[in-house]
């Protein structure tokens, strides 16, 4: 079932929302980069707070890592609408949803798809 091809100002409007979160995980990268740097720079601990702080600065180093993987997903639907296949599901070849796009503006699969893909794959490449 074909869809209708978005509209270049919907697909601008996308766009604005990527660049958007990009600027947002990008400054949220950093910021969890120099806190991670920050916990244990105050001196001379007991094994208490140091294990605290060994904790907290992996915490913050798996969100480094989820932000860094999103980060990744915009950057790569960025190069989709600049290439003109943005929009467009790359299983089954047909226009995603606007709703979806919406949602997550860099969803790469239709929802038919993405939901197959969960269901018989057991992970989803778009967690």
């Amino acid at each position: 079932m074909k869809q209708q091809k978005l509209a270049p100002r919907e697909i601008e409007k996308l766009k604005a929302s990527l660049l958007a979160r990009r600027k947002a995980i990008a400054g949220g990268v950093l910021q969890i980069r120099a806190s991670s740097q920050e916990i244990g720079q105050d001196g001379i601990q007991d094994m208490a707070d140091e294990a605290s702080n060994l904790a907290s600065q992996e915490v913050l180093m798996s969100l480094s890592e989820s932000q860094r993987r999103t980060l990744r997903e915009v950057d790569e639907a960025l190069d989709r609408i600049e290439e003109g296949s943005y929009g467009i599901c790359e299983d089954c070849g047909t226009t995603i949803s606007l709703k979806r796009l919406r949602i997550k503006p860099f969803a790469r699969y239709c929802v038919q798809c993405q939901d197959f893909m969960e269901k018989h794959e057991g992970t989803s490449s778009e967690e």
